[in-house]
């Protein structure tokens, strides 16, 4: 239970403080980061570059390009390794029907259905996790939902915090925003938000577990190219320091390091079992398996664009203000936005770790 506390206190310590201390040491307001509910708007964004933006897409297509020819190139060999598949369960039914009512209810704007109008986004990712779930057990027989159920449960409150480390560190850069904030009190808007914000790690880890069912999503990726690192204890020390100089340096300089808002706590969590030479999510690609990588990556993007989309037309939403980047929007997110979901991917596969961790030291049978 200790080793799990630690590298949650750590990681707390470092994603809550530091912001402030930032902008405390640059001399700015403390006070407007932390108005509760964020309302707001002080952080003016560079416009767009065309530069900027090209740099960008080269930066995310020439890393991804090698996988993506992998995944297109393999060839299966049929019935080897499939899964035994099982009839689609009456609940998965169920979710599909539900997500598919609160779909036409969250879009549309039926007089009698007014006052929950604006909360219809967690009924909507509620049948989602059920619906993939489903499928999981449909192609493999098991599923998180029923083979896990204590470990499941767990990850909604664990989700709910986990999002909200990220609504307190958007305050510091304010990428996105909630249209409808100000409507709320400070106790109600928490509530309200803390439902749909628990279905994001359940939501994720749900369709990592499906996609792994497939073999075009799992098998290519087995055995690939080792990134082997020398003194990894010194480097995971040097990358800590890096993430927390980038932690404490985003409300200072929101323009330039914004994107440190996604991937600092994952550095934090990796540093962390790194300086204590434990196994972490990048291990495998040490070895040359890159499936946790692709899969928890590819997971948030395919979740990414049922958040986008459902998003759209609801009446409670949220919009986006990215510096360099704010043009060609697919829904509301700017297209090469998306690319962000990859690194979220992997953050909630080391929460969900984190969260493992918990678990089997209060139930170590």
């Amino acid at each position: 239970m200790r080793r799990p506390l630690r590298k949650l206190l750590v990681l707390a310590a470092m994603v809550f403080g530091l912001p402030p201390l930032g902008i405390w040491i640059a001399g700015e307001p403390v006070a407007r980061y932390l108005e509760f509910p964020p309302t707001t708007r002080y952080v003016e964004h560079a416009p767009f570059s065309r530069p900027l933006f090209l740099l960008g897409v080269l930066m995310v297509l020439v890393p991804l390009s090698p996988f993506v020819l992998r995944a297109v190139r393999h060839r299966p060999v049929p019935g080897a390794g499939a899964p035994k598949a099982r009839p689609f369960p009456f609940w998965g039914w169920a979710g599909i029907v539900f997500g598919v009512a609160f779909w036409i209810l969250a879009w549309t704007r039926f007089s009698w259905f007014a006052p929950l109008q604006a909360h219809t986004f967690t009924p909507l990712w509620f049948s989602f996790v059920v619906v993939v779930n489903a499928l999981s057990y449909r192609r493999a027989g098991r599923c998180l939902l029923t083979d896990r159920p204590g470990f499941f449960l767990l990850l909604f409150p664990a989700s709910a915090a986990f999002w909200w480390s990220f609504e307190f560190l958007n305050r510091f850069v304010q990428n996105w925003y909630y249209l409808d904030s100000r409507a709320y009190g400070g106790w109600e808007y928490f509530w309200l938000a803390t439902l749909p914000f628990s279905t994001v790690l359940p939501a994720v880890l749900s369709t990592r577990e499906w996609l792994g069912t497939f073999p075009r999503f799992d098998s290519p990726f087995r055995n690939v190219f080792a990134v082997k690192i020398a003194r990894s204890r010194a480097v995971s020390w040097a990358l800590l320091a890096a993430a927390g100089g980038g932690l404490a340096g985003i409300g200072v300089l929101p323009d330039l390091l914004y994107s440190l808002l996604w991937v600092s706590p994952l550095i934090i969590l990796v540093a962390l079992d790194g300086i204590a030479g434990r196994r972490h999510l990048l291990s495998g690609a040490a070895e040359g398996d890159w499936r946790e990588i692709v899969g928890f990556g590819l997971a948030a993007l395919f979740c990414g664009f049922f958040w986008e989309m459902w998003n759209y037309y609801s009446l409670a939403k949220w919009e986006y203000s990215i510096p360099f980047v704010q043009r060609f929007l697919l829904f509301e997110m700017p297209v090469l936005g998306y690319s962000g979901y990859l690194p979220f991917g992997l953050e909630c596969a080391a929460v969900a770790a984190l969260v493992e961790d918990f678990f089997r030291s209060r139930n170590p049978a």
